[in-house]
């Protein structure tokens, strides 16, 4: 590898780590990294990490290679014109990497001249976006993963659009090994397949997810697990930042055959009421194990990789990635998209290409032309590809609109028509206008996202808003 250029610094504390300086200096108006992360429920999906105590993103990156990973912490020491990227587990790194890298974060965190324009577009035409500094949205490294994350996104209850993205980034762990530099911090994530016989091949979900049967056995597990947190829930976590207890994770020791459980709400709670102890050096976990004599612990390794690339999904069996993976049905929707770009039938550059010059309505038909991509997938990639003309319409919608608009009439049959009379005005930046009002209802729901726990991310839930309707801002 060679040498260390200027602008990649080696630590004088930590040697096996470099640092690349991103400037954003000219950024309109003042670039603000935690404003910029926690501005979306996309920053709170694996393989993203934000530390709060430290105001710092982590996750893994891509080198120019496009396999190698990496585990990079981003901060920005305010007031400053430039992010610090540092990057874990090596000393140095080409300038070819050196780009990589950079050109991954700017796209994350919006950092570009023609992100300025239309935030500055926006703010002429809304004033209280301009107040707040408003207009950027937190979006993925790449296209693929915002499209495959805006495909967990649909009909299903936000916990678990979060669990199964913790889970395909632990099946890229398992496919491709950790990311360099990957420590506690970034990888222990606790949840309740540390009791399954058989890790790699959880449960398939019940057909209708809405409505999950809990058996007998999944009674018992329940039990033990409350008996275990009664016991055992003075624990702590020890490591660098707080990691919420999560779905899905692989352990490399098996719990006893007896032992089973499933994507539940008793299991996900145990989860995040109880906390447990991890070595900071070897990344074991260790727990009690109801099924061990006398009490004894047992260590258990946790994983996480990066989110897998369309290269790493493409030859993946489709049930065994349903059932790994707790997809259902999107496991098809995905391994169809990662087929079609591997396979070129799907030209992800081209798509890119087009969001450059602002082929809107062309785009919009070639993305509804994609298997299992509906308006509201659609909308959602939009956005991510900076187009904000369109609102990505569901029940969440219709239940803002009732609730902050007072459109106690609007169904998902009117549901564009409410849409269109209330934010029409802001085009060609509806959804930002939209976002603007929804992110601080939930906010003034359940506090500063950025300040949030990790394990409370999952009750951003319809059923955990449905009160007293806040005092509107817009």
């Amino acid at each position: 590898m060679e040498t260390a250029p200027e602008s990649v610094k080696v630590s004088e504390v930590e040697e096996n780590r470099c640092m690349i300086t991103l400037p954003i200096g000219y950024s309109t108006p003042i670039f603000e990294l935690e404003k910029t992360v926690c501005s979306h429920g996309l920053f709170m999906m694996a393989p993203n990490l934000w530390v709060s105590s430290s105001k710092t993103l982590q996750r893994p990156l891509r080198l120019a290679d496009a396999t190698t990973t990496v585990t990079v912490r981003i901060s920005q020491h305010a007031p400053s014109s430039s992010l610090h990227i540092w990057v874990l587990g090596l000393r140095s790194l080409s300038l070819e990497d050196q780009d990589t890298i950079k050109a991954q974060v700017a796209r994350m965190l919006r950092i570009s001249k023609e992100e300025d324009r239309k935030i500055t577009e926006f703010h002429k035409i809304h004033d209280v976006a301009k107040e707040r500094g408003f207009g950027r949205v937190f979006r993925s490294l790449t296209l693929f993963e915002d499209m495959a994350k805006c495909i967990l996104l649909c009909n299903c209850q936000w916990s678990r659009t979060l669990s199964m993205a913790r889970a395909l980034c632990e099946l890229q762990f398992e496919l491709k090994g950790a990311p360099l530099g990957w420590s506690t911090a970034e990888a222990a994530y606790l949840n309740e397949t540390f009791l399954k016989a058989d890790a790699l091949s959880p449960k398939t979900p019940a057909p209708r997810e809405s409505k999950r049967k809990r058996g007998k056995r999944s009674k018992t597990v329940t039990s033990l697990i409350k008996k275990f947190v009664k016991n055992d829930g003075n624990f702590e976590i020890e490591m660098n930042s707080s990691i919420n207890c999560s779905h899905s994770s692989t352990s490399t020791n098996k719990a006893s055959p007896s032992i089973h459980t499933s994507v539940e709400e008793d299991s996900y709670n145990m989860c995040n009421s109880s906390q447990l102890s991890i070595d900071s050096a070897t990344h074991d976990c260790s727990i009690l194990d109801p099924q061990s004599q006398g009490g004894r612990t047992s260590s258990f390794t946790y994983r996480i990789g990066d989110f897998p690339s369309p290269e790493e999904l493409a030859n993946i069996d489709e049930n065994y990635l349903a059932k790994r993976c707790k997809l259902g049905y999107r496991a098809k929707r995905i391994l169809e998209l990662a087929r079609s770009i591997v396979e070129h039938r799907l030209q992800i550059p081209q798509l890119e290409d087009r969001a450059k010059i602002s082929d809107y309505d062309e785009l919009a038909q070639q993305l509804l032309g994609i298997q299992g991509f509906g308006r509201f997938t659609c909308a959602n990639v939009l956005m991510c590809m900076g187009f904000y003309q369109s609102i990505p319409a569901d029940a969440e919608t219709i239940r803002h609109l009732k609730q902050f608009h007072a459109r106690s009439e609007c169904t998902i049959q009117n549901v564009h028509r409410y849409v269109e009379e209330i934010y029409g005005k802001y085009a060609p930046f509806q959804f930002l206008a939209y976002w603007l009002e929804l992110w601080d209802f939930y906010e003034k729901r359940f506090g500063k996202m950025s300040e949030m726990h990790h394990s409370n991310y999952q009750l951003i839930t319809a059923s955990n808003m449905r009160t007293k309707t806040p005092k509107r801002v817009l």
